[in-house]
């Protein structure tokens, strides 16, 4: 079992950034590509970013690519995504969660990944 629990969500007006962390404890961390996923009421889970195991490969859904910065520190079982010039299409519950592998588009179903956080709720005002 890999538990993972996030924080850092918050009110932010828009244009203004949030770093999202997601803690990580069970299983050896680096064993797991981990991912963000944002969910809004009436929708289901959509995907934000991945990394890799060790950090040097990342996916981001498009509207967030050059906004968004996903990473992660292996020693300390963290995964951070830094958010810039967020929008009000950001706002939603943003959930951490754990695979061992995927790749290319499997990577961006909530399907593919086995463990999650209980997520943290971004807000963005205008």
């Amino acid at each position: 079992q890999v538990q993972l629990v996030e924080s850092g969500g918050g009110l932010v007006q828009a244009g203004g950034s949030l770093r999202l962390s997601c803690a990580a404890s069970g299983r050896p961390f680096s064993n797991y590509y981990m991912g963000w996923f944002r969910q809004t009421p009436g929708k289901e889970r959509a995907f934000v970013a991945r990394v890799s195991w060790s950090g040097g490969n990342t996916q981001y859904a498009f509207s967030v690519k050059d906004r968004f910065t996903i990473a992660r520190d292996n020693a300390k079982s963290t995964v951070w995504m830094q958010m810039i010039r967020l929008r009000q299409g950001d706002k939603g519950v943003y959930y951490c969660a754990a695979v061992i592998y995927c790749s290319g588009d499997e990577c961006y179903r909530s399907g593919t990944y086995e463990y999650w956080g209980q997520g943290t709720q971004v807000t963005v005002s205008s």
